[in-house]
């Protein structure tokens, strides 16, 4: 490859060719520069993505835009996730969230997917681990609504659900109850929007908190609503979220269903609402996995490593029900013959008691 700005070179190779170390790392590659030269060496299909991988950087550097390490990371997603009804294309030519601060650009394919949903549906379930930019999408897509008129507010909800703990009392009113819980909604909003803004548009409705234990009785009208954390939800709130829906809103839920924080044998609503409202016409559904996340690397093998850990005891607990499943039908059918069994009598005094 010949690139014809030795100025931009550096940027595009990082500090220390840092960029191009990681290229090769990634895709069992190797890179060689002299002067503005590039030489790719590696099977074709490998040297053909690593081609994809950094003519969309230098496009990105042509057009002024920075490349750091996360672009990196997220052009080789988008690189290899290609198929051949997805085609494999730069960074830049996926769809875009744009607001008026920044232009929110997708990181691996199924964020495309989800822009692509975020776009086309009313409501838009996104399901997956953590980092992989659920809920930070939604936010995105409900600015640019609202900045674009299509919307006259947005409303942010999630369970007041602690992770494993119990805060006990929260002081102050009723918002300064529920922040806690909605701080990632904030930082996704003050990403978008300057923070004077934030909060001027919280002050006037624009941007509305609303706790979802009050959210009975509502009708959501031309309004954008996200409903985070649902795996923690139960059945029940969720279908009161789900019908709130009035004329001219859109709909987004997010959630993990394998971070669950509720008591024990209590059922995930989130779970329960994406088999009951499978195949209904008008709702999509996104679906992240660990190769999705666009946080640091470390997290997605943190999730993998987590996933496999669930796999092994699964299988770990049918086999041993497997083991013992014959002796205990046996039990269960001697049983079944035999009269209920009861507690010890008590002895009766002459009371009868």
């Amino acid at each position: 490859m010949q690139f014809d700005d030795n100025a931009l070179l550096p940027l595009l190779y990082g500090e220390h060719d840092r960029h191009l170390a990681r290229i090769e790392q990634r895709l069992g590659i190797r890179l060689g520069s002299r002067g503005n030269r590039l030489t790719i060496g590696g099977t074709p299909e490998r040297t053909e993505v690593a081609e994809v991988v950094l003519r969309g950087l230098w496009r990105r550097l042509e057009k002024g835009q920075p490349v750091g390490t996360a672009d990196v990371e997220a052009a080789l997603r988008m690189a290899e996730g290609g198929t051949e009804n997805d085609p494999r294309l730069p960074l830049q030519d996926r769809p875009e969230i744009r607001t008026r601060k920044a232009a929110i650009a997708p990181r691996s394919p199924a964020q495309a997917a989800y822009i692509d949903l975020l776009s086309r549906h009313e409501m838009v379930f996104g399901v997956g681990p953590a980092g992989t930019g659920k809920t930070y999408l939604a936010v995105a897509q409900g600015v640019a609504l609202l900045q674009a008129g299509r919307v006259d507010r947005i409303v942010l909800s999630r369970p007041a659900v602690e992770a494993g703990e119990r805060l006990g009392f929260l002081p102050g009113d009723l918002k300064e109850k529920v922040d806690p819980y909605l701080r990632p909604l904030y930082d996704a909003l003050h990403d978008m929007l300057p923070a004077e803004q934030v909060a001027r548009r919280i002050t006037s409705g624009e941007i509305e908190i609303a706790p979802l234990a009050f959210m009975r009785g509502r009708t959501l009208a031309h309004c954008y609503a996200i409903l985070d954390e649902a795996q923690n939800t139960t059945p029940a709130q969720i279908k009161m979220f789900l019908t709130r829906m009035g004329e001219g809103t859109r709909m987004v839920i997010t959630g993990d269903p394998t971070q669950v924080d509720l008591p024990n044998g209590q059922k995930s609503g989130l779970s329960e609402a994406l088999r009951i409202l499978e195949g209904v016409q008008g709702i999509g559904v996104a679906a992240f996995d660990e190769g999705d996340v666009v946080r640091h690397p470390l997290v997605a093998r943190i999730v993998a490593a987590y996933g496999r850990a669930d796999g092994n005891a699964a299988h770990g607990r049918a086999d041993a029900n497997a083991a013992n499943g014959g002796a205990g039908i046996g039990r269960a059918e001697g049983q079944a013959a035999e009269q209920p069994v009861r507690g010890p009598k008590k002895e009766r005094d002459g009371t009868g008691k």
